[in-house]
């Protein structure tokens, strides 16, 4: 009976003849820290109650016939990391192991020869729900943040990107710092454009808090040191 059980299991596919990994670097530091920064902001901040996978830069797989497309960010949820992620059948993003394709995938243009436009077809293909392209540099068009949600076998644009309720996370552009480097970044948002804080942003505002209760603490022992003073002063010990 066992033997017949293991045999009724589902055969994964041979991956051993894919590319997974190919050691060729991100095209510019501004893409590489956008790449990073999406992916730590919703590990340090998003609660979204669901467990949920998000990478940078890692192979999706739509079967075993075909090569890897390659999202700038991919965000996939009620699914979780395989426990070892290191044997090569578990070192992408293979939609027969995750059960499911991502539900958004992002890409940063850098220049005018990416392929942005032409990876629709493929994530379409492969059932992406929400596919955006960020166009800091409007190398594309005029427009920084253009975005897309499956309609049949295509992409309808969408108007809106500040709050998918799919989702439960909106996404809007920032001017400002991450890191070493000021520039306009595409960040997560909660409802209303609230963003989703960095981690920085999360350990500047404990130690605003912390800060805040020690002064409280040494005002309040002033405070009782005060009172002991004028009750010696009345004699009263």
């Amino acid at each position: 009976m066992e033997a017949l059980r293991q045999e009724e299991l589902p055969l994964e596919p041979d991956v051993s003849h894919l590319v997974t990994e190919d050691d060729t670097p991100v095209d510019n530091i501004l893409s590489e820290k956008q790449m990073r920064l999406f992916p730590s902001i919703l590990h340090a901040s998003w609660k979204p109650g669901r467990p949920f996978v998000v990478t940078a830069d890692v192979g999706l797989f739509g079967s075993a016939d075909e090569p890897a497309v390659v999202p700038d960010i991919l965000l996939s949820l009620d699914v979780k990391l395989p426990e070892d992620c290191r044997p090569k059948a578990r070192r992408s993003y293979f939609i027969w192991v995750y059960g499911k394709a991502p539900d958004l995938v992002i890409e940063v243009v850098s220049n005018r020869e990416g392929s942005e436009v032409q990876k629709a077809e493929r994530y379409a293909r492969l059932g992406v729900r929400y596919y955006v392209i960020f166009d800091p540099d409007r190398w594309l068009g005029d427009r920084v943040l253009r975005g897309y949600v499956l309609h049949g076998r295509g992409y309808v644009e969408l108007l809106d990107l500040s709050w998918l309720d799919e989702l439960g996370l909106g996404l809007v552009t920032w001017q400002g710092r991450f890191e070493d480097m000021e520039g306009l970044w595409l960040r997560p948002c909660g409802p209303d454009k609230v963003l989703l804080p960095l981690p920085v942003e999360l350990a500047e505002a404990a130690q605003t808090r912390a800060d805040q209760l020690q002064l409280r603490a040494e005002a309040a022992e002033a405070e009782l040191e005060r009172l002991q003073a004028r009750l010696r002063e009345l004699g009263v010990e």
